[in-house]
């Protein structure tokens, strides 16, 4: 049986720059200038916590936890590339529009969408017109929140909010984008999830999975969604990714090419794009290669001084991995005719929805992922 890899997508032209960088993109002249920034940096842990006082009278929804980071925020604020482009140069989607699924008419089976299910209301976010904008500030089943997408570390994921607005700072962090709230001010590198700098600094955001799949496969499995439309009263050309392609991998999204701002820390045992299913439990941040778990189904991880263990599961609906907390993976297998996950008991389960512990993951590039987390346990091909 042969999977579609789900970065597989269909072609978006690779052509000058529109609309968000002003005329240049990564490997042009301009703000995103090849060695632009970026010295490594060294890991020395996050010490500090969050202001209590701060934090009593956030408008911003926060974890009551701070997450994982291996850098103090002084190396942090430090290696941060300041003013990339100008504060909300981005435009973040504040007020957004959308349409019913069977109405969009620009849409073709494999584009690239981000999709979300929160209360039972299912929306899709079209990674075409996300990487113009970067966030869109909505609500989902009642719920305030952000939908958020880094084209330069291949990275989509949704947070509480509240009743703040995220923009885009126009700062990068290890290449990620550096979003701000519009209520303290606080800096919220996304794949950290937690302020670097303002009054919130050290706090962890709330966060929920957004699913990187394709049109073809959400609108099959949620044919009552409703999509972001290309109409959102900006100046952007949305048929034109100023970045590449994802199908074949072009561009800035091939890859073996290299970054455009230096990591925090540097590991090139993997071509520095390459996605990995990515988590930061308490105790360690691990990867897990996409192309091993598409070709295995399941895949167990355990050991290497770990106080659990894992259990990644791959879900062919959607092309997507997913990650839960287990006694034991080494007693679950996989039906790839059936795409379930075969539990203890010898019961066929859906892999989206195991009664087990799931644990918050999200798919980045290899080099973003080792540049913020370089203690990670990679699991990929034997």
């Amino acid at each position: 049986m042969t999977r579609r890899s789900r970065r597989s997508v269909l072609a978006l032209a690779a052509v000058g720059l529109a609309g968000c960088l002003g005329g240049s993109g990564p490997g042009r002249s301009g703000p995103y200038d090849e060695g632009a920034s970026g010295t490594e940096a060294t890991p020395d842990g996050m010490t500090a916590s969050p202001d209590d006082a701060a934090l009593e009278a956030s408008q911003v929804p926060t974890a009551d936890e701070q997450l994982p980071v291996e850098y103090s925020l002084e190396t942090l604020r430090e290696a941060t590339v300041r003013e990339v482009v100008p504060r909300d140069g981005i435009p973040s989607i504040d007020d957004p529009a959308f349409e019913p699924v069977d109405e969009s008419v620009d849409r073709l089976p494999g584009d690239p969408v981000f999709g979300v299910v929160r209360n039972g209301e299912a929306k899709a976010y079209p990674q075409s017109v996300l990487v113009h904008h970067e966030i869109v500030n909505d609500e989902i089943g009642g719920e305030p929140v952000a939908v958020t997408y880094c084209p330069l570390t291949g990275t989509a994921m949704g947070f509480e909010r509240g009743d703040v607005e995220f923009g885009v700072s126009g700062h990068l962090l290890n290449s990620n984008l550096v979003m701000y709230d519009r209520a303290e001010e606080s800096y919220w590198p996304q794949m950290l999830a937690t302020a670097m700098e303002g009054p919130l600094e050290a706090a962890s955001l709330v966060e929920f999975p957004v699913r990187w799949t394709t049109w073809e496969r959400w609108t099959e499995a949620y044919p009552d969604s409703v999509v972001l439309a290309s109409d959102q009263d900006y100046v952007r050309d949305y048929g034109n990714d100023p970045y590449g392609a994802y199908n074949p991998p072009s561009g800035y999204y091939a890859e073996d090419t290299d970054w455009t701002f230096a990591p925090l820390t540097a590991d090139d045992r993997y071509p520095p794009k390459r996605p990995f299913l990515c988590s930061r439990p308490d105790d360690g941040p691990l990867a897990v290669s996409l192309e091993a778990l598409q070709e295995h189904g399941v895949y167990g991880i355990g050991g290497d001084g770990r106080e659990d263990d894992y259990l990644a599961t791959y879900d062919p609906t959607f092309d997507v991995g997913h990650l839960y907390r287990v006694d034991d993976a080494t007693e679950y297998g996989y039906d790839a005719d059936a795409g379930a996950v075969i539990d203890p008991d010898g019961e066929r389960r859906d892999p989206a929805d195991l009664p087990l512990e799931s644990v918050y993951a999200y798919d980045a590039m290899w080099f973003a992922w080792a540049g913020f987390y370089p203690s990670t346990s990679v699991h990929a091909h034997d």
